[in-house]
């Protein structure tokens, strides 16, 4: 965005406030410069309360500056309501946040996601499943999502981080500079150099009750399906897949023994239409329909003419973009691991990874035991992803 709009649009999420009106001031304008040009008037037909109206008046310039001064940062974004980056799932959820402050990749927004959550005092085998569950959906490409908290969030991140090529987003209900709980510290920082970290809440801002309730309905509304891996009757995890469920998307839960207190909550999901699941090929065969859907709405984000359907003898595709041309060319009529196309494309693993989906989805692709070759399928193979379990 130009300078003048990344300023607008960090005046517009300090304002803070209801998000409808601010949603529907920079729906009504060219862009958040034009949205705050509309001066007091415009603010109020958009709905904005007194108390937003002000805050755009009188501004916070230290908070403006502070915020400023973190989006200087090499891989620090913001992505705001009105841009074509704003991630398509999250846009479809019933309370999308204004903007969303990202520290890492952001890319990884846009790639399919499954939210892994659970007790925050897991037993030792959920712990495991939550480690085994993320090890093999973050091997076929799948982002793990989670919100950093203690146990099962912070199992999920560890063994996505631990698989090569593993690719995890931490959704806070902090500034995404603010480690919570404070031992995180170092997770954070791993989540922000691998993965991405995300808050709809600017830098610096604490920890507060509040908070964390509002955040699960992003961490929902960014995956395509929120798996619930051990909780109690009374969790946040049971939050986050209710908002998974009003946002249209997949809820799984493990079971656990009758006599753990901390399964009731999955069990009580289950009773109430949540998948039952024991592998991660459970997970993946339910989000075939919903990652078609994400991937069309990449196409429309890139713009239709980088695709084309098979109009060649050997099946080659028209009006490929530059690197999905070059991606094209490394792939072969032989299954090629994803160190190989990283190798031959120069791309990253996240970029490809992304691509790969839209390709598989348009039928030019297919994946055997983790490994791409041209023609059709979806993600992985039942083998590969048993093989990922066993690891």
């Amino acid at each position: 965005m130009p300078n003048e709009d990344l300023i607008a649009l960090a005046r517009l999420v300090l304002a803070g406030g209801p998000l409808l009106p601010r949603r529907r001031l920079l729906d009504a304008h060219a862009g958040p410069a034009a949205a705050l040009a509309a001066g007091p008037a415009g603010w109020r037909e958009a709905g904005l309360l007194a108390t937003q109206t002000e805050a755009l008046r009188m501004r916070d310039d230290d908070a403006l500056a502070g915020t400023l001064a973190w989006l200087g940062i090499p891989q620090h974004h913001l992505i705001g309501w009105h841009e074509a980056d704003y991630p398509a799932p999250l846009r479809r959820s019933a309370s999308p946040p204004l903007a969303l402050f990202v520290e890492g990749d952001a890319g990884l927004l846009w790639r399919p996601a499954v939210a892994i959550v659970g007790s925050r005092s897991p037993t030792p085998g959920g712990r495991e499943n939550a480690q085994r569950f993320a090890r093999a959906l973050a091997s076929t490409g799948i982002v793990v999502a989670s919100g950093m908290a203690r146990g099962i969030d912070a199992a999920a991140h560890e063994a996505t981080l631990a698989t090569a090529d593993g690719a995890t987003v931490a959704v806070v209900g902090t500034g995404t500079d603010v480690a919570y709980p404070p031992h995180h510290a170092g997770l954070r920082g791993r989540i922000a150099a691998r993965g991405a970290v995300v808050s709809e809440h600017p830098p610096g801002t604490p920890a507060l009750r509040s908070h964390f309730p509002a955040r699960n309905r992003i961490l929902a509304g960014l995956s395509l399906g929120t798996l619930v891996v051990e909780a109690a009757e009374r969790s946040g995890a049971l939050i986050t897949a209710r908002q998974a469920a009003e946002a249209g998307r997949e809820v799984f839960a493990v079971p656990g023994s009758i006599h753990n207190p901390m399964a009731r909550g999955c069990h009580r999901l289950i009773r109430e239409g949540a998948a039952l699941v024991e592998s991660a090929e459970d997970v993946i065969g339910a989000l075939a329909p919903l990652a078609a859907d994400l991937a069309n709405a990449l196409r429309e984000r890139l713009g239709e003419t980088e695709w084309g359907p098979p109009d060649s003898a050997d099946g080659a595709p028209r009006a490929l973009a530059p690197d999905y041309q070059t991606l094209w060319e490394a792939l072969g009529h032989d299954p090629t691991g994803m160190d190989q196309l990283v190798s031959r494309t120069r791309l990253t693993a996240a970029e490809l990874s992304s691509m790969l989906l839209v390709m598989e989805l348009d039928g030019l692709v297919t994946a055997e035991h983790g490994r791409y070759l041209r023609k059709t399928g979806f993600f992985t193979s039942t083998a590969s992803l048993t093989q990922a379990e066993g690891q």
